[in-house]
């Protein structure tokens, strides 16, 4: 799996970036009471065609990533030869998530590729930022046997 650097949130600085950026624990210091919420997210293409359209598109989403009200941090990630790749992303609520998936970049990039492939999400929720649990979390439902049935049995097209 490749995985693009930590990008910090505004919400970010609060909670320790460095340490997180590092995968060390951080203390909660300053954020605001209530959990954290992780949304993993994994998209399977149908395509390989259609990998670096995604990818590129993911990237400039990710240029807004420090401007975004509650956004701590994230990172992107891909597994080319299985078709696949998603985001970590870390917020301090739910109410920080659902604005983001309201943002007509987001909604442009869901229009264009949800019929080209497969996505599922989970939503995780911490106490306090651990970057280390958190992409070891994360990388577990990604790697979850499931998944990797349900991948196996997706039809490939080379085109």
């Amino acid at each position: 799996m490749l995985r693009s650097r930590w990008c910090r949130g505004p919400a970010g600085g609060r909670l320790g970036d460095r340490a997180a950026a590092r995968g060390v624990g951080s203390g909660a210091r300053g954020r605001p009471s209530g959990p954290l919420i992780v949304s993993v997210t994994d998209f399977t293409s149908d395509a390989y065609r259609d990998l670096p359209g995604i990818a590129r598109r993911g990237f400039a989403l990710r240029r807004r990533w420090p401007h975004l009200d509650g956004a701590v941090g994230m990172w992107l990630w891909t597994m080319p030869s299985a078709r696949r790749c998603g985001s970590v992303a870390v917020w301090t609520g739910r109410r920080a998530l659902a604005e983001f998936v309201r943002l007509p970049e987001h909604v442009a990039i869901m229009d264009q590729y949800r019929r080209r492939g497969t996505i599922r999400s989970v939503i995780l929720e911490y106490e306090s930022l651990d970057a280390a649990r958190i992409r070891r979390d994360a990388e577990a439902w990604l790697m979850s046997d499931d998944h990797r049935r349900d991948v196996r049995e997706t039809p490939r097209r080379m085109t």
